[in-house]
């Protein structure tokens, strides 16, 4: 009777080898999916005895071929790649709007200071001095569309956060959902790896939103929190993230968990999330203040020159710009009605003609400024300089992107060499378990055969 228990043992195993194998081949092109196998194990003989060969062969479980460490990989470049291809719309954009040669500052600054060098031909024309105001009010134009594009930036990066971070508190209810019923359905001794492939799935979508530690727990569950150690998911409980406007325009974020909460950093969150706070803080904050300062500096400049001068008829002069920083409209206008026998170009309240004054605004385009990041520059510099800073910054991302998406490429490549679905592999699998399934199945007709044969030696 051993034989018979033997075989059907080997019969049992070889069947649940096949369930596991057609399994397999039957998810071959599910996204995620990680590949089963059978455990086996011999039995130790129940008899005592030198001839007792053992007891038949078990299957204690199945085998989830799942590589920890090439998830991690995964999840970890799916951060990267998530915060490099975030960021790079908006620096684009941007790029192009302050690198384009028709309606950027540097073409208005030329017109503006040309229209001045055009004026000190004849410095009491009527005609050449309204050309300097319409020159300075389209100066004035582009300094407010460029800004105004910055605050729509900005507006567009808030809206695309707060999506963020309704999918990041989505995420992670549904991991912690998952974690409960892994472990409950571990413990009533049914096999997880459906929901374990689709908590997997979970968290490497929630790596590209932000960069992610996971940590494996004894009861099946896994521990999820951001790379500074705040808590997303514990077991079957759930962080909230939410952000808070600031009067800047700028926001902050926290994770509320349990009772407690934590401030998040602006920088080093990865992810798609930590792209958004990285070119807010690193690139579009500096921009929309370099920009202000430029405008507020030339302003005043130029001002400044114009209350050192008279006009033709004597008076003092007065100011050509008007400098706001509380609209992105409107920052910096030509002051209303100011006409062109306003402008004070003369240094002698007796002599109208007199360009002394017109010469030292013209002299303005090679004076200092100061702006953050760059320091000191001159105000004919300080546009292409900016524009200089943002293309190389724009195309170090890119080239970061680029290695990001190789690095991912490469860690699911990685990643499905261990866990994913092998079609060779599986019909070799197929073919042995069935020969071992008919060959267990052929032992069991001997063995029947034999004890019929006993039978009628004993009859």
């Amino acid at each position: 009777m051993s034989i018979i228990f033997n075989a059907l043992s080997g019969a049992l195993a070889a069947q649940a080898g096949l369930n596991a194998t057609s399994q397999n081949v039957a998810n071959v092109m599910t996204p995620g999916y990680t590949r089963q196998g059978v455990l086996l194990a011999s039995i130790a003989p129940y008899q005592t005895g030198q001839l007792s060969a053992g007891s038949g062969v078990a299957v204690p479980s199945l085998i989830r071929f799942s590589d920890g460490y090439k998830s991690l990989q995964m999840w970890s470049a799916a951060s990267e790649l998530g915060q490099r291809t975030t960021a790079q719309p908006y620096l684009t954009q941007l790029e192009q709007v302050m690198g384009d040669e028709e309606s950027g500052i540097n073409s208005g600054l030329d017109a503006f200071f040309g229209a001045l060098n055009a004026a000190s031909v004849d410095p009491t024309s009527s005609p050449l001095r309204q050309q300097i105001i319409t020159a300075a009010d389209a100066l004035a134009q582009r300094f407010n569309s460029l800004t105004q594009v910055l605050s729509n930036q900005r507006q567009a990066i808030a809206q695309q956060r707060a999506t963020t971070i309704t999918q990041i508190n989505g995420l992670s209810k549904d991991i912690a959902e998952l974690n409960k019923q892994i472990a409950a359905t571990q413990g009533s001794g049914v096999n997880p790896s459906a929901l374990m492939d689709a908590r997997d799935n979970k968290i490497d979508e929630l790596a590209g939103l932000v960069s992610l530690q996971v940590v494996d727990q004894a009861d099946g569950t896994r521990s999820i929190s951001l790379r500074g150690g705040q808590p997303l998911v514990v077991g079957g409980r759930a962080a909230t993230m939410s952000a808070t406007t600031n009067p800047d325009g700028t926001q902050t974020l926290q994770v509320a968990f349990a009772s407690e909460a934590f401030i998040l950093p602006r920088t080093g969150l990865g992810g798609e999330l930590g792209g958004l706070e990285d070119y807010e803080a690193r690139t579009l904050s500096p921009m929309i203040e370099s920009i202000g300062d430029m405008a507020e500096q030339l302003a005043d400049a130029v001002n400044t020159q114009l209350a050192a001068g008279f006009a033709p008829d004597g008076t003092p002069g007065t100011p050509l710009f008007e400098y706001d920083s509380s609209t992105a409209t409107g920052m910096l206008r030509v002051r209303p009605g100011i006409q062109g026998s306003e402008l004070a170009f003369s240094t002698s309240a007796t002599a109208g003609g007199d360009s002394q004054n017109l010469l030292a605004l013209i002299g303005l385009r090679s004076s200092a400024i100061t702006l953050p990041g760059l320091g000191s520059v001159t105000l004919a510099d300080a546009s292409t300089q900016l524009v200089a800073k943002l293309g190389m910054d724009s195309q170090q991302n890119q080239a970061a992107m680029d290695t990001a998406q190789t690095v991912r490429n490469q860690a699911e490549e990685s990643w499905k060499s261990t866990s994913g679905v092998n079609t060779d592999e599986e019909a070799i699998n197929l073919m042995q378990y069935q020969q071992m399934y008919q060959a267990n199945m052929k032992v069991i007709a001997v063995a029947n055969e034999l004890f019929d044969n006993t039978l009628a030696l004993l009859g």
